[in-house]
């Protein structure tokens, strides 16, 4: 069952003209990974979220297989990764097959300079160590140990880290990530036996409406 979630101001209809105080329109955004049939969300921006100056040069960062059709036993040490101060870089991949990479990260300091996009996957970030805040178009959520954090895939976020000590497990998944079906009932209420409930849930809050205007490098990560 989709919890429906509100922040901020919105029309009372979907799709209807839907004006600033000072009577320019908002502009509308449906954002969803499937187009019209899968879930999606409303957004309604100041500025048209199309606007896009240049396209920088593209790198790879795409993971080299050291080792195929590993039959062998290994112990991984994630605790030992080295830290760095840019996340994306600190995110080193382990594993990969078709469906999904996993691998850990560990971030020293906030990104604050540029947006991060992962264009190809879901995204889990399990939190070893660590503590901060996820901002995302959505609003807000407050992150620490234990706690999973699930991303949809297009999710422009940034992550803002209370300290430079951070551990994070995180796997890309190709697959759409969701709670399994032997959890739920057909109307997508979690069952009794589902070792999780919608209790457990952390949802976004606090939607933060930025009105000033200016460069902004959003770094989006896509195979194609």
């Amino acid at each position: 069952m989709p919890v429906y979630r509100q922040i901020g101001k919105i029309p009372r209809k979907r799709h209807i003209v839907f004006r600033q105080p000072n009577g320019a329109l908002y502009h509308e955004e449906l954002f969803g990974t499937e187009g019209f049939g899968g879930i999606s969300s409303l957004l309604y921006h100041l500025n048209p979220p199309t606007i896009v100056k240049e396209m920088a040069q593209s790198y790879s960062i795409r993971p080299e297989i050291a080792i195929e059709d590993n039959l062998q036993n290994r112990s991984y040490l994630g605790f030992d990764a080295i830290p760095e101060d840019d996340y994306i870089k600190s995110r080193k991949v382990l594993f990969v097959n078709n469906d999904m990479h996993i691998g850990v990260a560990a971030p020293k300091k906030s990104f604050n300079d540029y947006f991060f996009k992962n264009a190809d996957a879901d995204e889990i970030l399990f939190i070893h160590r660590g503590s901060g805040k996820l901002k995302t178009m959505y609003g807000k959520i407050d992150f620490v140990y234990g706690d999973y954090i699930v991303i949809p895939r297009g999710t422009v976020y940034q992550m803002e880290f209370d300290t430079p000590d951070n551990k994070i497990l995180f796997v890309e998944s190709f697959s759409h990530v969701e709670t399994p079906s032997r959890y739920r009932n057909q109307y997508g209420q979690f069952l009794e036996h589902s070792p999780f409930c919608e209790r457990d849930f952390k949802l976004p809050y606090d939607m933060e409406t930025h009105e000033e205007k200016g460069e902004f490098l959003i770094k989006i990560k896509n195979a194609d």
